[in-house]
């Protein structure tokens, strides 16, 4: 009896890119190395469509052709085919394009000046649950990573932002007076007292009245004692 080994799936791709001599050539490189191309668009709109028909493994995006770019459709790609990947293609090599591509769930970004069989290879990292990028964005994003943490120590530093109407209550609170004196003072019930220290507990990260009047005299809301 004849010994029929069972054949290699292959891994399927999509290819959308307006230029057709570029997408003609990927699709034969990605045809040599044993991959199925079972789409091929010039739109973004027809990747969507693509995503949802094929469900493929891959699919290579284009980041600027005419009329939607590749950046405003990765979401919808994701969310018509979880299972697929999309990996970017361009000539930006833009720090705030590569991180728009990441906050929309892009898998990699690829310079299209990227060697064909380079660029191929770098997709079985893809598939492996990894990422590709090109050595030219490597240095790039690393560099918007480090500028953004400072901004995000600023913004973390900023004093709370509370309402007018907290702000008042803190000054009650921060003057001893209970939730029925704050409630008779500015003419409101004591459940809304509640609610308003409630909210001021969580926007000064504390848990008490206490440790509520000392954030905001150390942060120069109110003016009190506490030291």
């Amino acid at each position: 009896m004849a010994d029929h080994k069972p054949s290699r799936i292959k891994p399927t791709v999509v290819i959308v890119d307006d230029a057709e001599l570029f997408r003609e050539a990927l699709k034969a490189a990605f045809t040599q190395e044993g991959f199925e191309v079972t789409g091929l668009a010039a739109d973004a709109m027809a990747a969507i469509d693509l995503a949802r028909e094929h469900e493929p493994d891959l699919l290579m995006l284009d980041l600027l052709m005419p009329g939607m770019s590749g950046l405003e459709v990765v979401g919808t790609i994701i969310k018509a085919s979880p299972s697929t990947s999309v990996v970017l293609l361009t000539a930006s090599e833009s720090a705030e394009d590569l991180l728009a591509a990441v906050k929309a769930g892009a898998s990699g970004y690829l310079t299209k000046d990227t060697p064909l069989p380079r660029l191929v290879e770098s997709m079985n990292d893809v598939l492996a649950g990894g990422a590709a990028l090109s050595s030219a964005m490597v240095g790039k994003l690393f560099a918007a990573v480090r500028d953004l943490l400072p901004r995000r120590g600023r913004v973390a530093g900023r004093r709370p932002e509370l309402t007018g109407r907290e702000l008042e209550v803190l000054r009650l609170v921060g003057a001893g007076s209970t939730s029925r004196q704050i409630a008779d003072e500015l003419f409101i019930s004591q459940n809304t007292v509640r609610n308003h220290i409630r909210s001021i507990h969580v926007k000064l990260g504390v848990s008490s009245r206490f440790e509520a009047a000392k954030r905001a005299y150390s942060e120069g809301l109110i003016e009190g004692p506490w030291r």
